[in-house]
């Protein structure tokens, strides 16, 4: 079976590759891994860093509480990760998920979402850079 056309020309590409390294080991191909996220993780705000951990420990304790209350950070302010959608639709989709955690914490599944949930925030304010501030600085 012959190889296909695309197939020896990127035999091709990595034997010249090898032929051009000083070396003789050849050079590997960096690939760029981004993680695709639904509409509900990705509606999760980035609040500070206080607010965050408040509610972890929320949902730790009541499931879906510590999602309800972040919702009405991103009425006031707070970023996601769906710039294209409108403020309240953001809103409403973490209502959504705050519901699916209460009506699910019967089985366990909304308790563990939940607290996963809620280490997401907590996540999201470190690597945005809140956790020495506490509140996003104005441009």
């Amino acid at each position: 079976m012959e190889p296909l056309h695309k197939d020896s020309e990127t035999a091709a590409a990595a034997a010249a590759v090898a032929a051009a390294d000083p070396r003789g080991a050849s050079s590997g191909v960096v690939v760029q891994v981004r993680e695709k996220k639904g509409p509900l993780r990705a509606a999760i705000p980035c609040m500070p860093f206080p607010v965050a951990v408040i509610c972890l420990f929320l949902n730790t304790f009541v499931p879906g509480l510590g999602t309800f209350v972040s919702a009405f950070t991103v009425l006031c302010g707070a970023r996601t990760d769906l710039p294209d959608r409108h403020v309240c639709c953001v809103f409403w989709l973490n209502i959504a998920a705050a519901l699916i955690q209460v009506l699910t914490a019967i089985v366990m599944v909304g308790w563990i979402m939940s607290i996963f949930w809620g280490m997401d925030m907590v996540i999201l304010a470190i690597s945005q850079g809140y956790k020495d501030q506490g509140i996003p600085q104005q441009l």
